[in-house]
């Protein structure tokens, strides 16, 4: 599922690491899958990663303010 970024804004960084490994288990479920020949939706990889990038931009942007303080 896409997430918007004022979504993940919100988060925590905390919450921006579980979701990210979560994110992370669900393409290697995904690319498993692929390989058998059973995925049906390959747009979901494609999704995932992009939602991993937006994770990554947010949790890096924090940090950065936390360094800025």
């Amino acid at each position: 599922v896409d997430m918007k970024i004022e979504e993940i804004i919100e988060l925590t960084p905390k919450e921006l690491l579980a979701r990210k490994k979560e994110l992370s288990a669900e393409i290697f479920n995904l690319r498993i899958q692929k390989q058998s020949g059973q995925l049906e939706r390959p747009h979901l990889i494609r999704v995932a990663r992009r939602n991993i990038a937006r994770i990554e931009t947010v949790l890096s942007r924090k940090a950065g303010a936390e360094i800025a303080k």
